[in-house]
């Protein structure tokens, strides 16, 4: 049976910081992120199976993508968990409740990265995450392949 790659895209608004950055993106700002997520396996072949036919279902796809990623990160403010940070955590959830801290610095390159771990650890049974593709902006993006980054 072939092996058949499945692609689902998803968009999310997020807005960031980069701590000790020498360049604008130091200051507050935000993107429309767009993230394209392909999965690879073999198709159902059970007639007695719903999903016959399918690798997995789109809508399962969409449910674990939204839930490891869209949903945490929809209209949020991502900002690094470090102690220069500190005061500046505090007064930001004194005012609003999507503050989401990460232990890396949130550039499109830290970020794929985890969504690939967050995603992968998802799947279901059979199912192989191939890459990802976060475009920042229009024309900007990053990629990951699975082929070159073993999980």
């Amino acid at each position: 049976m072939s092996i058949i790659r499945l692609t689902k895209e998803f968009s999310f608004e997020m807005a960031h910081t980069l701590e000790r950055y020498d360049g604008p993106c130091r200051e507050v700002h935000g993107h429309s992120y767009k993230l394209a997520v392909t999965v690879a396996g073999t198709p159902r072949c059970d007639d007695s199976d719903p999903k016959n036919g399918m690798v997995t279902d789109f809508g399962v796809l969409k449910a674990i993508v939204g839930e490891a990623v869209v949903e945490r990160l929809d209209h949020a403010f991502v900002l690094r968990d470090t102690p220069a940070n500190r005061a500046l955590r505090e007064t930001l959830r004194d005012r609003f409740a999507r503050i989401v801290l990460t232990p890396y610095q949130p550039t499109c390159e830290n970020m794929i990265a985890d969504f690939a771990r967050r995603i992968a650890a998802r799947l279901p049974e059979g199912v192989a995450l191939h890459s990802l593709r976060l475009h920042e902006t229009a024309t900007s993006y990053a990629e990951w392949y699975a082929c070159d980054n073993p999980l």
